[in-house]
């Protein structure tokens, strides 16, 4: 399974429905990531991808989109 699949069914499990976002959609402005599941995200892709997001990482423009995801996990490898 490659990454963008695998954030993809991360975002599932956290919306809980079946999703399927662009990879440029914002995920907040759709209504698909808030303030309390951001950190969801973050804590699942810590464990997915075997990362820390330390805490000066944690800001939601950095996980706003599945194409934003995937840079910063490039970019933690």
């Amino acid at each position: 399974m490659d990454k963008r699949t695998k954030i993809t069914s991360i975002l599932r499990q956290i919306a809980e429905k079946p999703i399927d976002p662009a990879p440029d959609e914002s995920l907040f402005e759709s209504g698909l990531l808030d303030s309390f599941s951001i950190q969801d995200l973050m804590n699942a892709l810590e464990t997915e991808f075997g990362i820390s997001i330390p805490d000066n990482d944690r800001r939601p423009m950095k996980f706003d989109s599945i194409e934003r995801i995937e840079a910063y996990l490039k970019s933690r490898s």
